[in-house]
């Protein structure tokens, strides 16, 4: 859809926040996915005890995943693809029990495309601290309470050693290839310098070697939202009946990020002064509607996210430093011998361009030369998870080589 349709169609799309709790009910205190929810099409393993950087002993861990294609005899045609701070294990199928929204990337998976599951078995995981069955804040301790705030503090390191024990569960020794973006790109990093011989091929999308001052910044304020929310309780509210929970925190966080994600230029195209109302916006009534646009995904996404794991995953992103503990990001990354391709966007405000130029410049096996691809588009850093046809022809590049 181009930028003026979007424009034309925006304010019938997007509903206020007083509406959206009509149509739709009150919000859970929790949208994670609990114990006794339909299954859907998750799969799950128990990968056991995991130590963590901070020495605290996570029992227990269980990880939820989705699987298209069969593995090999051999298990060399897996390919793991990780989502990301806000994705889950569900890369494509419909919405349906089990699943509350569709996969976020379904052109790019199945048969005779990018990832062919004819050829490949493709693997994703629901990363550790999420909400949609693996192990997380939302997920019952061993007193069979959930842990809550008593949930540990996780890396990103911490994250793909679990994930690395995951893979030995499915009897995974090696990838064909490890394909992450955002928050799934820094694990694809460290799975590379983690584990080199269990990788043969990497895709990094949209991602630094090391989380800047500046993007820490803006996540935090994004954690703040969420535990200044009266009904946040210092993290223990799944307890509390649907509309109870700490929904306007985490609705708010989501406004904020979705900031970062897009560009000023889409959201002015898209929305310019539009108003959401016929009643006069000088008369103090009323919304714009990029105001409720805002509000839309801020609620919508209340319904499928938990905010302890929100706080989790964000806190993983803000410790990502390939170069902590290895003298330097650039000795970390001329350390990984799998071939790679690395794909930044050039109107990327969250995790702009330099960053993967940084990562480009000391890959010693890239498939592209010292320069990331760069992907020219209007939608910022969620582009990709919306340009399929670019990111597609850039994995397709690095699987071929």
């Amino acid at each position: 859809m181009d930028f003026q349709t979007q424009a034309n169609a925006a304010p019938a799309s997007f509903i206020t926040d007083a509406r959206a709790l009509t149509l739709a009910g009150r919000p859970p205190a929790s949208g994670a996915w609990r114990e006794g929810d339909p299954i859907g099409n998750r799969r799950f393993t128990t990968v056991g005890d995991i130590e963590l950087e901070s020495g605290a002993h996570l029992p227990g861990v269980r990880i939820a995943y989705e699987q298209w294609g069969i593995l090999s005899p051999a298990c060399d045609n897996a390919v793991l693809v990780l989502h990301a701070l806000t994705g889950d294990s569900h890369v494509i199928g419909q919405a349906e029990p089990g699943h509350p929204t569709s996969g976020w990337w379904p052109t790019l998976v199945g048969p005779g495309r990018v990832l062919d599951t004819e050829r490949y078995c493709v693997i994703a995981p629901n990363v550790l601290g999420g909400c949609q069955g693996s192990t997380g804040p939302s997920s019952l301790a061993p007193d069979h309470s959930e842990w809550g705030s008593r949930f540990p503090f996780l890396t990103i390191r911490d994250q793909v050693r679990a994930q690395i024990a995951f893979a030995r569960t499915l009897g995974i020794d090696r990838f064909a290839a490890i394909i992450g973006g955002s928050m799934g790109a820094m694990h694809v990093l460290e799975w590379a310098i983690i584990a080199p011989d269990a990788v043969e091929r990497i895709v990094v999308l949209a991602a630094p070697a090391a989380t800047s001052a500046d993007q820490i910044a803006l996540n935090s304020v994004q954690i703040e939202a969420i535990r200044a929310d009266p009904a946040f309780h210092g993290g223990n509210y799944y307890d509390l009946p649907d509309g109870d929970g700490p929904t306007r925190g985490l609705a708010l966080a989501r406004r904020m990020a979705m900031l970062n994600y897009r560009t000023s230029d889409e959201l002015n195209v898209r929305f310019a002064r539009s108003w959401q109302s016929t009643l006069n916006p000088l008369g103090g009534q009323g919304r714009f509607a990029v105001e409720s646009y805002l509000d839309f995904h801020g609620n919508r996404f209340t319904r499928r996210f938990d905010a302890n794991s929100y706080l989790i995953l964000t806190e993983a992103m803000n410790s990502h430093d390939v170069g902590r503990g290895r003298g330097s990001v650039a000795t970390a990354l001329r350390g990984i011998q799998a071939r790679s391709l690395v794909l930044g966007i050039e109107s990327d405000r969250y995790f702009p361009l330099s960053s993967q130029r940084e990562i480009a410049t000391h890959m010693p096996h890239s498939v592209h030369g010292l320069e990331p691809i760069v992907l020219q588009s209007e939608y910022g850093h969620d582009a990709f998870l919306i340009e399929d046809d670019a990111v597609g022809a850039a994995i397709a590049k690095l699987l071929t080589a």
